[in-house]
């Protein structure tokens, strides 16, 4: 139940100065949320016990809970309600992050899978130019899920170019995910990070465990030893489960 409600069914028609209705339940929600009474993971009274609280519509209860699902404080779950959102992840841009190691400093249980493997060559030009290679290179293409306690973290689709790590065709990837084994084997002189926002399509919802349409981060990034390119990757982050931070200097310069 949300702590001590101000408004119940029935109650008189609220004056003009009063805050909406679903302003009042957004605060109420909030306020359990950042006070600590509710931690992630808690359910969220049902829409339809909501409605009975506050004596209101479903669709001023479900405006309600939309401004919460965008300020990132819960997550609405198709078919299972809302629950209070897990702890925002803070990922510097400046740096190539291990998934595996973000998820365990959470104190969550990491786990992945792979959904795809197979090796090719790039033989269309455009793909050549987007991936970043030489037409005839050849590729390990790789679909991964990871998970933190068994709810969807991040997609990820991989390129690898065997010319420059070559070992790469010969692992199966079943104790390490593919970022952790070359942040370990492969140095890298260089990389390149691309972000933008996207609205999950329906596979993506389906296999992140969002709605259709919710904001979605795409990270986009190519790492390159000298001038050969050794992987480029797109990750899918849900937008209400991870924040990107860049830190720079007042000239522009990124802090190293």
């Amino acid at each position: 139940m949300v702590s001590e409600p101000r408004r119940r069914a029935g109650r008189p028609r609220r004056a003009d100065n009063e805050s909406p209705i679903y302003v009042e339940i957004q605060r109420e929600i909030e306020n359990n949320i950042t006070s600590g009474r509710w931690g992630p993971g808690h359910r969220i009274p049902p829409e339809t016990e909501l409605v009975t609280i506050y004596g209101c519509s479903r669709m001023t209860v479900n405006k309600a809970l939309s401004n919460l699902v965008a300020a990132g404080l819960i997550v609405r779950k198709p078919r299972s309600g809302s629950v209070v959102a897990p702890p925002r992840l803070v990922e510097p841009l400046m740096s190539i992050q291990d998934i595996r190691a973000e998820v365990l400093s959470l104190d969550r249980t990491y786990t992945f899978e792979i959904s795809d493997k197979n090796s090719r060559r790039v033989t269309d030009p455009t793909d050549a130019k987007y991936i970043g290679v030489p037409v005839g290179t050849p590729m390990l293409s790789l679909e991964v899920m990871h998970f933190a306690d068994g709810l969807p973290f991040a997609m990820e689709t991989r390129q690898i170019n065997l010319n420059t790590a070559p070992a790469a065709e010969r692992v199966d990837f079943s104790k390490d995910p593919p970022g952790t084994w070359l942040l370990r084997e492969i140095p890298w002189t260089e990389g390149e990070h691309s972000m933008r926002a996207i609205a999950a399509d329906q596979v993506m919802a389906k296999r992140l465990k969002v709605d259709t349409g919710a904001p979605c981060m795409s990270l986009a990034r190519r790492t390159w030893r000298d001038t050969d390119l050794i992987t480029f990757v797109r990750f899918i982050y849900p937008g209400d489960r991870h924040r990107f931070v860049l830190r720079f200097l007042p000239t522009g310069a990124p802090r190293s």
